[in-house]
């Protein structure tokens, strides 16, 4: 969709100073872009869960749906939030070792999870370290990941080059 269309996918492209293929192919139900655009920030902005165990999930979602467009995309965020590429790496071939046990056990769920074959001792291996917010808010993380990783790809929404 032409951000000219589009009130509201047209502030978003003047934030972020370049136009989103994601937000444009989304624009074409506007509502839904309006609304998913705050929910999305509420989930990966500041919450209970560190930004590196945030993008951990992220990533490990996106890797293990082969979302090219969501894998770029956090790729450069993971960055930021100091994962590097060696971790990148062991993420994308499930070498998971040099992780801490935390971040271990959010890598391991949300593998799971994305595989819709999350088990009692994967989930309560998160409560040990973790709490009930932290939890749900990695549950949320994972369950968005895997939202954006098929909506690119049922689309094939790829990065830009």
């Amino acid at each position: 969709m032409d951000p000219a269309q589009n009130e509201f996918l047209a502030g978003l492209e003047a934030k972020t100073k370049k136009p989103s293929p994601f937000f444009r192919s989304m624009a074409h139900r506007p509502e839904v872009l309006k609304n998913f655009v705050p929910f999305y920030g509420a989930i990966m902005g500041p919450g209970a869960v560190d930004r590196r165990i945030k993008e951990l999930v992220y990533l490990t979602c996106s890797y293990a749906n082969e979302c090219a467009f969501c894998t770029a995309a956090h790729v450069a965020s993971g960055k930021k939030a100091g994962i590097t590429d060696d971790e990148l790496r062991a993420l994308q071939t499930e070498q998971d070792h040099g992780f801490t046990p935390a971040e271990r056990a959010a890598i391991l769920y949300a593998r799971e999870l994305t595989q819709a074959a999350t088990g009692d001792e994967t989930r309560d291996g998160l409560f040990e370290h973790f709490n009930d917010e932290q939890v749900v808010e990695i549950t949320l993380v994972a369950a968005v990941a895997n939202f954006t990783n098929r909506f690119n790809n049922g689309l094939s929404i790829l990065p830009e080059e």
